[in-house]
């Protein structure tokens, strides 16, 4: 049997991530902090269920969600995402800046990051 991986990553490891779950044909799950989407090219290539956990202060990044979602989503694949109020880019690494909103951010997304390994890891 084939090992049962997920992958995480952040920022640009985030965006590896995202890819990796249409490259990597083991990953079982990938959740992505603050990564951008696939092109669209390599969106259509996703078989793993991804998490996106962003701050909602990222629009370089944030614009990348609604077209993978839409195209995830027509092919009846799993990708939740998450936006956090008043949470920036990075904001795990950052957890004292934006007045609070970053270590709320964290607080919220580590907790969902074990809960989607769990849920597809230990199936």
């Amino acid at each position: 049997a084939l090992p049962k991986y997920g992958v995480v990553g952040f920022c640009w490891g985030g965006a590896t991530v995202f890819a990796h779950a249409a490259l990597g044909p083991d990953v079982m799950a990938s959740v992505v902090y603050y990564g951008t989407s696939p092109d669209s090219t390599l969106i259509g290539r996703v078989h793993a269920p991804v998490l996106g956990l962003y701050g909602a202060d990222d629009a370089r990044v944030d614009v990348t969600i609604a077209p993978a979602d839409a195209a995830l989503k027509a092919r009846g694949l799993t990708y939740d995402h998450f936006l956090f109020d008043g949470a920036g880019h990075g904001f795990l690494r950052d957890q004292a800046g934006r007045n609070g909103a970053n270590l709320a951010a964290t607080q919220q997304a580590w907790p969902k990051t074990i809960g989607w390994f769990r849920l597809y890891l230990e199936k």
